[in-house]
């Protein structure tokens, strides 16, 4: 299978590079089986809910990652945090600088908070932070890992736009984009509708940005990132299996969560990493449903949805919604790939 199936044109006016006002006022394209495209409005979600439905939601909580600081030359250097690297304090993180961080440079980010690299991994940094409370001066001085595509500065709004209002565990460092466009209100409008919401954690690592670098898409190496599925949600989840009713995935992270975390049927509660690439030919064992944005070309991602859809329905669905002007990528509208109620 060719990477460059996966390719398509965007105009750099449909890239949304700002939220809309409200986080419910995005649009929403409604691939349902079978049938023919719609336009609708995310609020019309609980019209898309079956009852007894299982709506799965990633409530991980993004990072302020980025790190901007210099070095003793006065040299500017950009830390972007991944995950901790075990010793306290210890992160892996992607540096950029002009020239290559060795171990040994001192970075500060601030009077008193500084950044030591310990080593260097591959493409990575082993940084140790160093403050009176390190999680504290990350909150402060740090920055919303906003996606290079935005193109801007980010700003005191996007700590919480950038944020989904349910998320609850930090380790994130991209948001799951398809649950922002959700609010308390329209949560319990779906309940009220007849869904059980359940909640799944996956960190989402910078890679899920990343569009595939080799021309066969079963060559592409996958990154790796760290799940936790509570034992309620699994029982949730394995019940709605069991019974032949929906489950719905909030996004690509909490969809790979799941598949993940199948074994033999069943969804099995617990912790763990994932490296799955999902792409046409996968043969999907949890979920019938998917809320999801608009993604990269040749990315992952839209791989992904087009395991789910078929990859000519979700390239008719992106032409569509091209033409009709829908916003695209992190801060864009939104696809629903299932069956009407």
């Amino acid at each position: 299978m060719l990477t460059s199936d996966f390719d398509y044109d965007l105009p750099e006016h449909l890239i949304a590079r700002q939220p809309m006002p409200e986080r419910d006022a995005s649009r929403l394209l409604h691939l349902p089986e079978g049938e023919k495209i719609s336009d609708m409005m995310i609020r019309d979600l609980p019209a898309l809910v079956r009852p007894g439905d299982v709506w799965v939601l990633n409530n991980t909580k993004v990072l302020p990652a980025r790190l901007l600081g210099k070095k003793p030359s006065g040299g500017k250097v950009e830390i972007l945090l991944l995950e901790p690297a075990g010793e306290a304090h210890a992160w892996l993180a992607w540096g950029k600088s002009n020239k290559p961080l060795k171990p040994g440079t001192v970075i500060r980010f601030a009077g008193d908070f500084t950044g030591d690299i310990l080593a260097r991994e591959g493409k990575q940094v082993r940084i140790r932070l160093e403050a009176e409370n390190v999680a504290a001066a990350i909150e402060k001085y740090g920055h919303m890992p906003l996606p290079p595509y935005i193109d801007r500065p980010d700003t005191e709004a996007d700590k919480q736009r950038y944020q989904t209002v349910y998320a609850k565990h930090t380790g994130a460092v991209a948001a799951p984009t398809a649950g922002l466009h959700l609010t308390q209100d329209l949560m319990a409008k779906m309940q009220d509708a007849g869904a059980e919401l359940a909640h799944a954690t996956l960190h989402v690592g910078p890679g899920t940005f990343e569009t595939v670098q080799v021309d066969t898409v079963e060559n592409h190496a996958m990154h790796e990132e760290a799940y936790q599925i509570p034992e309620n949600t699994a029982a949730a989840i394995n019940a709605a299996l069991d019974d032949g009713r929906r489950v719905v995935a909030v996004g690509t992270t909490s969809l790979r969560t799941l598949e993940a975390a199948c074994v033999d049927g069943r969804v099995a509660a617990g912790s763990g990493r994932t490296s799955i690439f999902i792409y046409p030919g996968y043969r999907f064992r949890v979920i019938s449903g998917l809320l999801t944005n608009f993604h990269l070309p040749q990315s992952t991602l839209l791989m992904l949805v087009s395991a789910l859809a078929g990859r000519e329905r979700i390239m008719a669905a992106y032409e569509h919604a091209r033409k009709e002007g829908y916003r695209f990528y992190s801060y864009g509208d939104a696809m629903f790939i299932g069956n009407r109620a």
